[in-house]
């Protein structure tokens, strides 16, 4: 292809972007840093300073839609800006599953794969549908975006390795299951009604079914050793992409010391 002809069609193509709102309201994962925005100066003077705005931000990377990082868990990985940029663009698919799970629900691989074609070295991205409950939407509701949304059931992480996934994204808190999570021993109660559940639907109990030595944060602690790292409370344009085979991009920050990084993630289609 010419270059001209690849300009043109470029341009043509559509971009969605599958970001979250980011504010001083955006909550940060339960226990993190939240964000905090101050200026400095005013373009009428201020704070020393005068003749343009300018702000200071403090928050830990964990707020709105970031990128996990190797170094996260794995204090022997990569941190975000020792990636190079071609690992966090590339082919992939948005997987809707929106409709078949609720909260504290695990999917598996078949229910995504029944969905759409999902090929070797994609990067995977699984709208679970509880971005509708996160901060900016009119069904907000903090404690179950973080606390009661879906997670993988067992083998899902053998599965996504197996795949050579190039990394995941999710529209929820967290990659991981939260009741395999510390949030299990923060929210006493939703664990209850997350193991009733599981026992109606499976008859197992949680610690039967996700042994916690084997299943304890098993998508960070697992898979960032193995260069498999996801991305997390993506949302923004994610219902208009369902079930497409799409060209993915995300942008962290090159942060060489950043154990994970907040990002821009856009998905391309023509």
């Amino acid at each position: 292809m010419k270059i001209d002809e690849f300009l043109d069609l470029m341009n043509k193509v559509k971009v969605y972007d599958l970001t979250q709102p980011l504010s001083v309201h955006t909550p940060p994962w339960p226990s993190y840093v939240p964000l905090s925005v101050q200026y400095f100066k005013r373009i009428a003077g201020a704070h020393m300073g005068q003749g343009a705005n300018g702000q200071i931000i403090t928050t830990s990377h964990h707020v709105g839609t970031h990128m996990d990082g190797e170094i996260h868990f794995y204090s022997h990985g990569r941190s975000i800006g020792q990636v190079p940029i071609n690992e966090w663009i590339g082919p992939g698919v948005v997987v809707d599953i929106s409709k078949d799970v609720s909260d504290y629900d695990l999917y598996f691989p078949e229910m995504l794969t029944s969905k759409v074609e999902i090929k070797k070295g994609d990067i995977l991205i699984i709208n679970t549908g509880y971005h509708k409950y996160s901060w900016t939407e009119p069904e907000a509701d903090e404690v179950r975006y973080f606390v009661k949304h879906p997670g993988p059931g067992p083998g899902f992480e053998k599965w996504a390795l197996d795949m050579k996934l190039k990394w995941i994204g999710v529209d929820c808190g967290s990659a991981d299951h939260p009741m395999n999570t510390i949030i299990r021993n923060w929210h006493p109660n939703s664990f209850i009604e997350a193991e009733k559940k599981l026992k109606k639907k499976y008859g197992k109990s949680w610690d039967e079914m996700f042994p916690p030595e084997e299943f304890y944060q098993i998508m960070h602690l697992k898979l960032f050793p193995q260069g498999l790292v996801h991305a997390e409370n993506l949302g923004g344009d994610i219902d208009k992409v369902s079930n497409k085979r799409l060209w993915i991009g995300c942008f962290p920050l090159k942060g060489m010391e950043f154990e994970s990084s907040m990002c821009r993630i856009i998905a391309i289609e023509p």
